[in-house]
Formats: structure tokens, sequence, C-alpha cells
């Protein structure tokens, strides 16, 4: 399996506690351009006011877009979502790098020393490697942007992205010489895994499945998981939701088509239409494997609903804590200048299953605390592997 830096998931993981990922749940591919229904004439005390603080203010006004920026703030602060929000750029980027589950990049790991400089450590067989980085390198500039140690990582990483097949001119500086080197590095396709596995130390007929979110990759990531346990003998399986916030509403529906015979798996509704349905279209590929599944407060949105259709048709005992509770749909608009905003604009539901999901989350069938104690243990994990084997 290609493994992801751990700062660099870390980073990700930060983000995904502060919310951001968890809107990003169900971004289900829907972009527009284009539809603002803003102007002057419908805003007249803004307008006034951004005049009068042009015209009279002592401190010249921030650029335009950070202007703008803080405007688009304020006005889903008075929306009172939390789950619609405004992503400048680079952060945007990552974030659909993210859930797709690759990127365009030279493959290298950044870090921040004391004092701010932003220091290269290339993956093994990266293009970065291969071009001669080093480990240590400081990074000085990527392209025309000069690195310094006000800029944001996120700005940084969103510059060493970008189209497989493109070259970026990267200039580093080396401890051992005075003279910076340039590299002119071609982007290469960088996996994203969003699945860990492996099997279990004491049990090892059980394999356990950890699915850190739900991007494009992995439908396919758990298929291929399950393919490797099978081929060490595993008989049982473990699927870990924990912590999961969520991703993509469509895969997160086909990853329960994987386990499910038949049946709904969720209804959702939009704003002034119908309602549409998930179904099951035919037998899931792993129907009769034996499997539970283990949740925890921080699982949500697309992890809820594959966790939650599981419990409903009775295909496997859910193992944790109460879930997020997240039932609700975000439609994420791409603006001009290569921000977003994330819109919630439906809810969904999962048929038959009380109390529902966004009443408080998912109920484990098997409650279980779902940290490892001071020794390491893991109740959860334990938990479940002792469900398991009893089905033997």
């Amino acid at each position: 399996m290609p493994l992801m830096s751990m700062d660099f998931k870390r980073s990700f993981l930060i983000t995904f506690l502060v919310g951001i990922f968890t809107t990003l749940g169900f971004a289900g591919g829907y972009l527009a351009r284009e539809q603002w229904d803003f102007s002057r004439d419908n805003f007249p005390i803004l307008a006034q006011a951004y005049n009068i603080l042009r015209d009279h203010g002592l401190k010249p006004l921030p650029p335009g877009s950070e202007m703008e920026y803080g405007m688009i703030r304020g006005m889903l602060q008075s929306y009172n979502d939390p789950y619609s929000i405004f992503v400048e750029p680079a952060q945007h980027e990552l974030e659909s790098n993210v859930l797709q589950g690759s990127f365009g990049g030279i493959g290298v790991r950044l870090s921040r020393d004391s004092d701010g400089n932003v220091i290269l450590y290339p993956y093994s067989d990266s293009p970065a490697s291969r071009a001669g980085i080093q480990d240590g390198d400081h990074l000085m500039a990527v392209d025309d942007l000069e690195i310094t140690p006000e800029l944001s990582m996120d700005n940084i990483q969103a510059a060493l992205r970008g189209q497989v097949g493109q070259s970026v001119r990267v200039v580093i500086s080396r401890a051992s010489t005075s003279t910076p080197f340039e590299f002119a590095i071609k982007r290469a396709e960088i996996p994203l895994p969003s699945v860990t596995w492996h099997l279990d130390p004491d049990s090892p007929e059980i394999g356990v499945i950890e699915i850190n979110l739900i991007a494009a990759s992995t439908v396919e990531e758990v298929e291929n998981a399950i393919k490797d346990l099978q081929t060490r003998q595993a008989r049982y399986y473990v699927l870990d939701l924990r912590n999961n916030f969520g991703g993509l509403l469509t895969a997160g529906v086909d990853i329960a088509r994987l386990f499910l015979r038949d049946g709904v798996i969720i209804e959702h509704q939009y704003r002034d239409q119908g309602v549409q349905v998930y179904k099951v279209e035919h037998p899931g590929p792993y129907v009769d494997l034996p499997l539970v599944v283990i949740v925890n407060e921080n699982t949500a949105s697309a992890a809820e609903i594959i966790a939650g259709a599981l419990k409903v048709h009775q295909r496997a005992q859910i193992i944790g804590s109460q879930t997020y509770g997240k039932d609700t749909i975000q439609l994420v608009f791409d603006l001009r200048d290569g921000s977003s905003l994330h819109v919630t604009s439906a809810r969904w539901w999962i048929p038959g299953l009380e109390p529902p999901v966004g009443e408080g989350g998912l109920q484990p069938d098997i409650p279980a605390a779902t940290t490892p104690d001071q020794s390491g243990a893991d109740a959860a994990i334990q938990i479940a592997v002792q469900a398991l084997l009893r089905t033997r």
C-alpha cells in the first residue's frame, strides 16, 4: 500500500476536527459558476457602508479578495448553518485532492523548522527524489511564488500540486553549499490512501479494515483490502469507521452496496424536489462475509450511511459509541478564483432506522469504549473479535 506522510495526514485530520470535511461530506460533484443574484440595488446598505469605509477610513482597505472573503463569511454567519461554509482557494484544492484520492504532485512531505523555513522530505521513488531533492532541503520558491515564513502551508502545498505531466519549478537551498539549486520536476499522480488494513495480531483469521474518509477511491481500496486479507487467510472482518468524518455521498452508498444483497440504502430530498432513493441494484460481492462495524462520536455523514445501512438491514452489528448525527447534504459551488461555497441543500435518512441519524446519531448494538486504555488495549476491537468468533 502506498503511504501518506503522517504530517500531511495529520494536517487534514485537524481540518476534519474543525468541521471542514464534515461539510465536504456529500460533495456529490455539483459545481456552479456565475449564478450570483447580487447587486448594489439588492444590498444598498452594504454598498453604502463599503463606500464610507473606503472614503473615510484611516487605514487603507484590505486587498479586494480579503475584503470579499470577509463579506462572504459575514453572510454565512448570518445564514446560521454550521455546514454552509466558505473555503479559500488553496484549502479547497487540497480538500478536493483528498476526496479524489490522488493529486498531481512531486511527492514530498513538508514541515517547518523553528525559524519558519519549509523543509522537504521526498517520498521514496517520487518525482522529487528522482530529480535530486534530498531530505532536509529548504524550499525557497515554487514557480514564481517566494516561500516566506508567513506563507501558509496550504498555499505552498497547492503551489506544488497541479496537472499530472506538467513541470513545476522548485528552488531549494542545501546546508552543504551556499548556492541554491533549481529543479524542473514533472508532476506525477500521487495517491492519497483512505484505507489501511491488517490482520488482528491475536486472532489472525480476522481482518481489520480502517476507513479514514470516504473518497472517490475508497470503494476500490476496500475491495483491494478484502482481497489482500483473503489471500492471508482472513475469514472474518472488522470495518473500523471511527473518526471518519465522511466524504462523498455516492462513494458511501457504493461501500454499503458491497455488503448488501438488496434493499434501500438511503432516501434524500432537496428543497422543492421529490424524494430520491438509493437502492442496492444487485447483490454485492461480499454479502456473505462475516462482518462487524466499529463507530464512535466522530463517525459522521457518509460513514454514518454505511454503518446505518448495514445496521438496518441486519447485515452487521454496530460496536462502539453513538455517532455524530449528521444527516444533511452539502453542494459545493466553485467560485471564480478557485475558492468554493459549500451549501447545505438536502437532508437524507435511512428508512426503518429508529431513531433517525439526525436525532442524536446512530446508536450502537453493543456499546464499547472506543479509545485504547492506558495499557494500549482497544476494547472495541476486542469486543468486535469476540462477536465475530461467536459466529463460527
